[in-house]
């Protein structure tokens, strides 16, 4: 079977490099095609994974609406050069919208209510298939599989990742020593437009406080001020999940490194705008677990943050959530490759 795996965002090299890895070992060809954004094309290098790059990033609206304009062009001839058989994607109304257009079967991955919600009648009706976790709450009846995980298991799932603390040390991480893992994205996605996370008095807050007490490593989608470029994270991308794992505690405006933190039994702070009534679901089941704090409020969650590293308990509280979480939850790359497999068929 001719695989094709369209991969647009960081997350998604993630939430499918060991669907790639296990349809490659059964015999099966896989194919790739990217989109230059962040570091997607950094992670698919360090793992080895050829792809074709189809388009960057755009910087403005009308630049997107082109950029998707071409890259759909671009996808329907790469999709009729492979003979794909099927085509993955996290929500991409460009791949779903062309391998109807090719009449190829299409398996779709969203975890996000939020921008479903926005892509939804630009993606659902062209794709055979829409894969969400349990908890998700929008319904799309029989084209629906619901499934016991988040996306962040199908690469944090024990079965799937070992945590390594040899390349954090050759990169000066003391894995030993208390550290902190500080995550702040730019607000400059099409879903994050009127979106909000940490003020800088915030984060200078969380800096001070957190660096008499460890290693502080920041991580940002926007430019550092000068006065943050000492914690300037100092590992490569494809270590940053052993980075987590290994940290005494994570507080970010991120999304999916909160979710990530959580899961690896990290303790997490999260906040920013989005919290609230109509949060995604994933983060309102994570709390419940508690194992993410998300807390719209950032001098609350600054407190919140305080009071975690204070207390004494907080780690191991963490390990036993983690191991009480992964009782009830799947390998999420096994999902992926059933669906896959029984679209392709």
């Amino acid at each position: 079977m001719n695989v094709h795996f369209e991969v647009g965002h960081p997350a998604h090299v993630h939430l499918f490099k060991h669907a790639i890895w296990e349809l490659q070992d059964r015999g099966h060809e896989t194919f790739v095609t990217a989109r230059e954004k962040e570091v997607t094309t950094d992670l698919l290098d360090a793992y080895d994974i050829d792809y074709k790059v189809l388009s960057r990033q755009a910087d403005s609206t009308p630049k997107l609406i082109l950029e998707w304009a071409v890259r759909e062009l671009k996808l329907i001839r790469a999709i009729r050069q492979f003979d794909s058989d099927v085509v993955v994607s996290h929500l991409s109304p460009v791949a779903a919208q062309a391998a109807k257009l090719t009449g190829t079967p299409s398996v779709t991955f969203t975890d996000d209510e939020v921008e479903t919600r926005t892509l939804a009648k630009l993606t659902v009706p062209f794709t055979s298939r829409i894969c969400t976790p349990a908890c998700f709450e929008l319904d799309y009846n029989g084209k629906h599989r619901r499934y016991d995980g988040y996306h962040e298991l199908a690469y944090l799932h024990p079965d799937r990742f070992e945590p390594d603390p040899e390349p954090l040390r050759e990169a000066g991480v003391a894995v030993d020593e208390p550290y902190y893992v500080l995550r702040f994205v730019s607000w400059a996605a099409h879903h994050d437009v009127g979106q909000s996370g940490f003020s800088n008095a915030a984060k200078q807050e969380l800096v001070e406080y957190l660096s008499e007490r460890g290693q502080v490593y920041i991580t940002s989608e926007s430019p550092l001020p000068a006065a943050f470029e000492e914690y300037r994270l100092p590992v490569p991308p494809e270590t940053i999940h052993d980075l987590l794992y290994y940290a005494d505690g994570y507080v970010g405006d991120s999304q999916t490194m909160a979710i990530e933190a959580g899961v690896l039994g990290t303790p997490a702070v999260r906040s920013n705008s989005f919290v609230g009534d109509d949060d995604l679901s994933t983060f309102r089941e994570l709390e419940e677990w508690g194992l993410v704090y998300n807390i719209r409020d950032e001098n609350e969650a600054v407190e919140k943050v305080k009071s975690l590293v204070e207390s004494p308990e907080t780690a191991a509280e963490w390990d036993y959530r983690r191991e009480r979480l992964l009782e009830e939850r799947v390998d999420v790359t096994d999902v992926v490759v059933e669906e896959t497999l029984a679209a392709g068929r």
